[in-house]
């Protein structure tokens, strides 16, 4: 049987590129799909058993505790079974394609999926698909490397992971390829979209025979009318403005939580901030796709429960508060469970913030009398206003939103509110919520094919050391010495403490080497010359690259944080390097 199944193996290897790579994106999104509809089961088996039983209002007591249990369970998890981090997905999926090689652990192919169905099952305020991208994308790496592909490759069948990953996790085939279009693989070339599409819709027709034909939300939406595009339009500046915050205050106070240095304290703080507000505001449960459902249905006085009780519910001016809250606390809850230990993303938050921006304006201008607002519409197009702004990635927005709810008759509020969103945070927002940090790093993979190469370039593979430094107080015979015993015409001066003083070009003492009256007169730092320029060891390539475009100069020195000597980098070496990786990101 072993000798069976290498036979098979090698034939398959044998096989034109082009067919392994399209063979491998339908097992890829065979497998993706499976793993999308794994983990929606599970969500709802958890979430079924702990919440199903619920027939009172006295029940919500069980929201106090039940997301502390569930970011504890994945805590531990976490800590002592995958023993990485493996929060952010998405984050982590932008990382491993700009300075991993496209390399993602085979583990990561089913950790976020057991971690987040317990974060979210039991009402971590976080979406089910980020995780499941990086597990989608994990697995496409995996079976790449496993088949020893190239870079490219690697990166392709990691993209047709998370494409598969997005359309069953939606049922949304078109989504899955433009979300990793727009937010995971931007040099990617046309030609290399097959592959993408074979796994997209593979993995959508898995999660049709599995999870059924219906849209993932349903909906009761009213005809299009011309005489809404002026407050689409407005909605569309809501949501971009809702955007900036959702970004910003996620950030902020994730970054404030993990500067709580004890994980127990940190899971404490998450476990009963998260309790309060599920217990106050039950749509803040999980997901909330069920409170979104209601909304798209035109019925959200049925989300009953927390601070309002059936009387209030009667006003629509409480429902109004009622949701402004909600709409300000949900980044608050995001935040707090994936800090406090939870694993899930800000996908799922970010369409319900969207849906609740859009009932909150709809409901304002109604209540107002302005004008009269089909709710339910504003409600699905701010999904989309939201995405675009949050994700940066409008096209994913627009066709990701009118697949999943079945709103195509919506599509010109679709796109008004998603490029008015997107234009809107980019005028304070360059980057997205999933590349802000890593942008900061200096490891963001763009569209500009020039940065992506260097992005992909690290420093360190181009220092060289095989250069003869020398001490500044020494004597001229001591640089004779060290020239005859060097094939470089460049030597690096430094003092005692090995601090970088300069250099001494070969040319500068080729008429005084041979003057040995000269030798012990005559000492090195009076042939010293400044360098044009110095680089520290942990400079990015685009600035390394900035600082020989300005200098005009083919080797430039290294030094450390401390201004001691390191080594020197050639510009020609770096060229040489960067037309091999252009050759790779190309996707030619």
């Amino acid at each position: 049987m072993r000798n069976f199944f290498k036979t098979l193996g090698d034939r398959f290897k044998a096989l034109p590129e082009k067919t392994i790579l399209m063979t491998l994106a339908l097992v890829v999104g065979l497998c993706s799909g499976a793993m999308a509809v794994i983990l929606k089961k599970l969500i709802d088996l958890i979430r079924g058993g702990l919440t199903a039983w619920f027939d009172a209002p006295s029940y919500n007591y069980f929201y106090l505790i039940y997301p502390g249990i569930g970011m504890l369970l994945s805590f531990l998890f976490v800590k002592y079974v995958v023993k990485e981090d493996i929060s952010h997905g998405v984050t982590r999926v932008l990382q491993a394609v700009s300075k991993e090689k496209s390399h993602i652990g085979a583990r990561n192919t089913w950790s976020s999926i057991i971690s987040s169905s317990v974060t979210i099952g039991f009402g971590g305020s976080v979406g089910a698909e980020a995780p499941i991208v990086y597990s989608g994308a994990a697995l496409g790496s995996s079976i790449a490397r496993l088949f020893h592909l190239s870079y490219k490759d690697v990166t392709i069948l990691l993209g047709c992971g998370a494409a598969g990953a997005v359309a069953g996790i939606f049922k949304a085939p078109l989504s899955g390829v433009l979300f990793t279009l727009e937010v995971l693989l931007f040099n990617i070339s046309m030609t290399s979209i097959l592959p993408l599409l074979v796994s997209s819709v593979t993995a959508t027709v898995i999660s049709y025979l599995f999870l059924g034909n219906a849209v993932a939300f349903t909906s009761t939406l009213e005809e299009f009318s011309m005489g809404n595009l002026p407050y689409y339009l407005l909605l569309g500046i809501f949501c971009g403005a809702m955007s900036i915050y959702f970004i910003r205050t996620s950030l902020w106070t994730e970054d404030k939580m993990r500067a709580v240095r004890k994980p127990g304290i940190r899971w404490l703080i998450g476990a009963v901030s998260m309790g309060l507000l599920v217990f106050l505001f039950p749509p803040l449960y999980g997901e909330g796709y069920d409170s979104l459902n209601l909304m798209l249905s035109n019925a959200p006085s049925r989300i009953m429960g927390g601070l309002l009780t059936n009387p209030l519910l009667e006003s629509k001016w409480a429902i109004l508060i009622f949701f402004t809250a909600i709409l300000f606390l949900k980044v608050f809850a995001t935040a707090m469970t994936n800090a406090g230990g939870g694993v899930g993303g800000t996908f799922g938050p970010t369409l319900f913030t969207g849906a609740v921006a859009g009932f909150v304006l709809a409901r304002l201008i109604n209540l107002t009398g302005i004008h009269a607002i089909p709710e339910a519409n504003f409600v699905l197009v701010g999904m989309a206003g939201m995405m675009a702004g949050v994700m940066q990635a409008p096209l994913t927005a627009i066709f990701l939103i009118a697949e999943i709810t079945g709103g195509y008759n919506l599509l010109i509020p679709l796109i008004l509110c998603s490029a008015v969103s997107f234009a809107t945070i980019r005028y304070v927002e360059q980057y997205s919520i999933y590349t802000k940090r890593i942008a900061k790093q200096g490891e963001l993979l763009t569209h500009d094919s020039d940065k992506a190469v260097l992005t992909l370039l690290k420093l360190s593979d181009f220092i060289e050391t095989d250069f003869a430094p020398l001490i500044g107080d020494r004597s001229l015979g001591d640089l004779v010495k060290a020239i005859s015993s060097s094939e470089r015409n460049i030597f690096p001066v430094m003092d005692e403490a090995h601090h970088f003083l300069g250099v001494i070009f070969l040319n500068d003492v080729r008429e005084v080497m041979f003057d040995t009256s000269k030798y012990y007169t005559h000492t090195i730092s009076e042939y010293l010359k400044s360098a044009p320029a110095t680089i520290n060891v942990n400079e990015k390539m685009d600035a390394v690259m900035d600082k020989f475009e300005i200098t005009g100069a083919w080797n430039l020195p290294v030094v450390d944080d401390k201004g001691c000597y390191v080594g020197f980098v050639s510009k020609s070496k770096i060229f040489s390097s960067y037309r091999e990786q252009l050759q790779e990101v190309s996707h030619e």
